[in-house]
């Protein structure tokens, strides 16, 4: 695992790209899983969109599709814009500053939800208005796709997973690995149930969640 802000900025002048080498490695096996879930239209909504480069290969990939960025940083807001005209993406809308604890979100209504490596760099009430917010933003069948490394009762966590458990702690004691079964509770209370766990590389997963009736 790596910092948790992975991306680099030594060379970035304000309103640059920023890049984020774990990108590289695990967008292809994220798009995956999301050509089994996502919707054939609609807008997607990505909170946390970090460095941009997740959603903008997103858009790449999925045409047909619109997707709407956000971020609470305002340089990862301008790095997600930069990266959306270097690649000249049209189907990725302009950035939105947005915390996931925010009373209010104010975006396009989503065919579904994207969250990539947030929730353990982020206190836990981050994740609690992430499901709440999806819970009142999707409609029934929709998908909550969260992507990250988790702990689970009945699987061995990795070493590096537990060194960047250390990591994080040391950085903010609010931040985290979260535990899946607690992912899994927070998701009951708000109208959601796990539909799948997709183990990906360098030990993480993907959740994916469905709003039900």
């Amino acid at each position: 695992m790596t910092d948790p802000k992975p991306w680099t900025i030594d060379d970035a002048a304000p309103g640059e790209q920023r890049h984020a080498p774990a990108t590289l490695r695990n967008r292809d096996a994220i798009v995956e899983v999301l050509r089994d879930i996502l919707p054939d239209y609609g807008t997607i909504l990505e909170i946390a969109s970090g460095t941009g480069e997740h959603i903008v290969y997103f858009g790449l990939q999925f045409p047909d599709l619109t997707f709407q960025p956000s971020d609470p940083d305002p340089d990862c807001c301008q790095s997600i814009s930069a990266w959306t005209k270097r690649e000249g993406v049209p189907n990725v809308l302009p950035p939105k500053q947005l915390d996931a604890q925010a009373a209010e979100w104010d975006v396009p209504r989503p065919a579904a939800i994207l969250c990539i490596n947030m929730v353990h760099i982020s206190p836990w009430e981050s994740s609690i208005g992430l499901f709440a917010k999806a819970g009142q933003l999707l409609d029934p069948g929709a998908p909550l796709y969260l992507y990250g490394p988790y702990l689970r009762a009945d699987v061995e966590t990795a070493p590096g997973n537990l060194a960047f458990e250390r990591s994080l702690k040391s950085r903010d004691l609010r931040w985290g690995l979260r535990d899946v079964a607690d992912m899994d509770a927070l998701a009951t209370q708000n109208g959601f149930v796990r539909e799948s766990l997709t183990e990906m590389p360098a030990n993480n997963i993907s959740l994916v969640y469905r709003k039900h009736d």
